[in-house]
C-alpha cells in the first residue's frame, strides 16, 4: 500500500482535494477531524487544563477552543506543548486506520500541518494543494469567522509555501482559475493499482 500526505496551507482547498479522491474510492485520513477528537477525551481535557489553566475549558467541561487558539496561536512553547499531547495520540489512530484500510491500493493522509509534525516521513509520497495567500485568508475568514489579524497570527504558525512544495512530488494549484479535478485525476492514475 502506497501512503500519499495531502497538504497545504490553511485555506488551501487540501480538504475539498480529499473529498474529491474519497469519491474515487480512495481512503482518507482527515488528522485534523481525529485531533479534534482525541481534544475531546477526558483524560487529555484534564492534562491539558493542569498545563494550561480553567481558562480553555467551556461551561460543558470541553475545550474551548477558540480560548485554546487564542492562547497556543499566540505562544509558540505553548503550541509546541499541545502538538507533544495530540500529535502521538493522531499517529496511533492513524496506525490503527492503516490496518483497517490495507487492502488498498493507496491511502491519503489529509494534514495542514503534515511538515511540522513530522508526518511526512511516514509517507511514501506528498500531495501540495496550493492557493494564492491572499485567496486563501478570503476563505478562512468566510469559513471560521475570524479576522484578517487572527488568519494572519493562525498562518505564521505554518511552513510556507515554498518550502513545503520543494518538499512535496506533486502540486495541485486550486487558485480559482485552474481546473483540480483533472490535476487530481492524473495522480490517481498513477496510484491507483498497487504496483
Amino acid at each position: 500500500m502506497i501512503k500519499i500526505g495531502l497538504t497545504g496551507n490553511m485555506g488551501s482547498g487540501k480538504t475539498t482535494v480529499a473529498r474529491i479522491f474519497q469519491a474515487l474510492g480512495v481512503p482518507i485520513f482527515y488528522a485534523d477531524i481525529e485531533a479534534k477528537k482525541v481534544l475531546e477525551r477526558e483524560n487529555i481535557i484534564l492534562h491539558l487544563s493542569s498545563l494550561f489553566g480553567a481558562k480553555i475549558i467551556d461551561n460543558n467541561g470541553q475545550i474551548d477552543r477558540k480560548q485554546m487558539a487564542l492562547l497556543v496561536f499566540n505562544d509558540k512553547n505553548a503550541l509546541n506543548l499541545l502538538n507533544k499531547i495530540i500529535h502521538p495520540e493522531v499517529a496511533r489512530l492513524f496506525q490503527n486506520w492503516l490496518i483497517s484500510n490495507s487492502k488498498a491500493p493507496y491511502i491519503i493522509h489529509e494534514a495542514a500541518i503534515l511538515f511540522e509534525s513530522g508526518f511526512d516521513k511516514y509517507m511514501n509520497t506528498i500531495i501540495y494543494v496550493y492557493a494564492p495567500e491572499i485567496m486563501r485568508i478570503e476563505r478562512i475568514i468566510n469559513r471560521d469567522k475570524l479576522s484578517s489579524e487572527e488568519v494572519k497570527q493562525r498562518l505564521k504558525n505554518q511552513w510556507d509555501d515554498k518550502r513545503k512544495l520543494s518538499l512535496s512530488e506533486h502540486f495541485i494549484e486550486n487558485d480559482g482559475n485552474t481546473l483540480i479535478i483533472p490535476q487530481i485525476l492524473k495522480i490517481h492514475k498513477i496510484y491507483q493499482f498497487d504496483i
